[in-house]
């Protein structure tokens, strides 16, 4: 449910609304170098990826108790490496990824908040 939300709004509407083409697309930034993988013919802003692997990430920390609280980090170093790597490759810009990332914490905050309420109104009823 989590990510087809955020990528449902992300790629349907936040991308439809502003239009940014990728950096490697942008006949300018293509002359200054060579992008590393096939540039994709969607738009930029914000970064599905950021958005999709950050919800996650905030998902997965407030959600999993079972980890250990300081090894919970770990989810967001790995959508960190995520949104660096669409940086890295060419085909978003710095500010499409940290929009995307800004935008999936909040997509993840909520929804592991609705879960964890959810979660705890069943234990509740059944205990």
């Amino acid at each position: 449910m989590l990510i087809s939300t955020t990528d449902l709004l992300n790629s349907r509407i936040l991308k439809a609304i502003f239009h940014r083409i990728r950096p490697c697309n942008d006949v300018q930034i293509n002359a200054l170098f060579e992008p590393l993988i096939p540039c994709g013919s969607g738009f930029s802003f914000p970064s599905s990826h950021a958005v999709n692997h950050f919800a996650l990430a905030v998902f997965f920390y407030l959600t999993a108790h079972f980890i250990p609280a300081n090894w919970r980090f770990i989810w967001f170093v790995w959508a960190f490496l995520i949104a660096f790597a669409q940086v890295y490759v060419g085909v978003h810009y710095p500010l499409d990824v940290f929009i995307g990332g800004i935008i999936g914490l909040c997509f993840g905050n909520i929804v592991a908040k609705m879960y964890l309420r959810t979660l705890n109104k069943e234990t509740e009823q059944k205990g």
